[in-house]
């Protein structure tokens, strides 16, 4: 097949076969990302200890807020890529590419500049305690330095796929994670290094993921577009469109490091007054943190998969496989949390024995991660709403949606369900509300996505009508399955 019929099929093939071709490689490749985390915390809470899992805690937020511009840059560019394929100009999209590369370079020396040289007072806003502040400066730095690796790999992994090469994709972040766990083992297990191992193992795994993508954009025969040198010099408003257009996803990602730098405050506060204590909360409630960021990457799987399916097809005006791709996605995402939400109420312990959660801590992590996961099945309204909107070139509308659940509803929920649920429940404590924030904030998200699709399916619905010539017909009351 040629290399652009790869990218064209987008607006023929059945829409249910490209989601599931894209869909199985996206989950996987995310599911993959998703486990440096665990590894990294794996590894920790056996070489090191409770003091292990608490800095990767505090270290959560700066890598959240590193993926938030991972996801600017590269999901804004991704999303403007396959606009312009499903108008035809593949030019513009190279272009596009090559403008993508130059921000990930800029953002990512900025980065590493500031984190190294506001380093303790940002570990002290991240919630570090005395026992975590050494660690954590170490780890940190260390991950600090390799952001270009984090930033490429993971923004290109999106391009990728809609170069028509999902399958690639995912292979480079399994090289990426086999390099980084053996690395793992080798450096904390082995040779003891502790958090300086687990962070150097990361950063050089992410590093051999980066060289892959860059070796493909920039010298592979079998690619659609390419990545070139005269396509890298800065055109500030193509820029300003990437940004705009991956805006969504990052206020996603930066409203998940805002929040959980007030997590780790509220839990380091409350963890005082509980019989678990400050370091025991953090190393605890970060651990369910982790699963439930794991848990929900097979859910921005299927959005992603549907994000190049979305773009060209609004882009080449196909509305009525825009809705298909739309039904498919809502329903893929809510068999998936269905899913985890069996995995999570079936084995907790054998999940939470995977860090080697200390006994006295077991029975807490339990309850914490199924009550903070009960709602995982609606989780996934809200993430495909969002990336329908950024993919289909309405900015304002996806960053609103971002931000319900994690800033306009989570935020106030994690201050205000502490005060209640000791009221409310008999024999809780207030650090139980933190954790029952979560699923509060889910229910609430989704109703409100609900809402913003009606009118849009509407609106699709309306333009279908025109392009067949057909008179006005009565607005849908079931917009979702509309």
């Amino acid at each position: 097949m040629d290399q652009r019929e790869q990218v064209t099929r987008l607006g023929t093939a059945s829409i249910p076969m490209l989601m599931l071709e894209f869909a199985i490689p996206s989950i996987i490749g995310l599911v993959v990302n998703g486990l440096y985390n665990i590894v990294d915390a794996a590894f920790l809470g056996w070489g090191v200890g409770t003091i292990g899992l608490a800095t990767t805690t505090v270290a959560m937020p700066i890598m959240f807020f590193g993926m938030a511009i991972s996801s600017l840059i590269g999901v804004g560019g991704n999303a403007l890529t396959a606009l312009k394929l499903g108008e035809g100009h593949f030019d513009q999209a190279e272009k596009v590419v090559g403008n993508t590369f130059t921000l990930t370079v800029i953002a990512a020396i900025i980065l590493t500049a500031l984190v190294l040289l506001f380093i303790d007072p940002i570990l002290r806003f991240c919630g570090a305690t005395a026992e975590t502040m050494a660690p954590s400066r170490t780890f940190v730095s260390i991950i600090a330095i390799g952001s270009l690796f984090q930033f490429f790999s993971m923004g290109f992994n999106n391009i990728i796929r809609t170069a028509g090469k999902p399958m690639f994709a995912l292979l480079t972040m399994v090289l990426g994670l086999v390099i980084g766990a053996a690395l793992n083992w080798l450096f904390v297990m082995m040779l003891g290094w502790g958090v300086a191992g687990s962070a150097w193992a990361t950063v050089i795994g992410q590093a051999a993921s980066a060289a892959w993508m860059f070796w493909y954009f920039a010298f592979s025969k079998n690619v659609p577009f390419r990545l070139r040198l005269q396509n890298m010099p800065p055109d500030w408003p193509l820029m300003r469109n990437i940004l705009a257009l991956g805006s969504a996803s990052f206020v996603l990602q930066l409203a998940n490091s805002g929040i959980m730098l007030l997590v780790n405050h509220q839990i380091a506060s409350l963890g005082a007054i509980h019989a678990i204590g400050s370091e025991g909360a953090l190393a605890v409630l970060g651990t369910v943190g982790r699963v439930a960021s794991f848990s929900f990457f097979p859910v921005l799987g299927v959005a992603i998969a549907a994000q190049p399916v979305f773009g060209f097809n609004y882009g080449a005006t196909h509305y009525d496989r825009v809705k298909a791709a739309f039904k498919v996605a809502i329903i893929w995402s809510m068999v998936i949390g269905v899913i985890f939400f069996a995995i999570i109420h079936i084995f907790p312990t054998q999940i939470m024995g995977i860090f080697n959660v200390e006994g006295q801590y077991m029975d807490f992590a339990v309850l914490a991660l199924k009550v903070q996961l009960f709602c995982i099945p609606l989780m996934g309204v809200q993430v495909i709403s969002g990336n329908y909107f950024q993919s289909t070139g309405q900015p304002l509308k996806a960053m609103f949606l971002s931000l319900t659940r994690q800033v306009l509803y989570l935020i106030p929920l994690i201050y205000l369900m502490p005060v209640l649920i000791v009221h409310i429940i008999p024999g809780a404590q207030p650090l139980d509300g933190v954790y029952s924030a979560y699923p509060v904030a889910d229910v609430i998200s989704c109703l409100t996505s609900v809402c913003f699709m009606a009118f849009e399916i509407r609106r699709l619905n309306r333009k279908i009508r025109e392009q067949q010539g057909a008179p006005p017909a009565a607005p849908p009351t079931a917009p979702i399955a509309a």
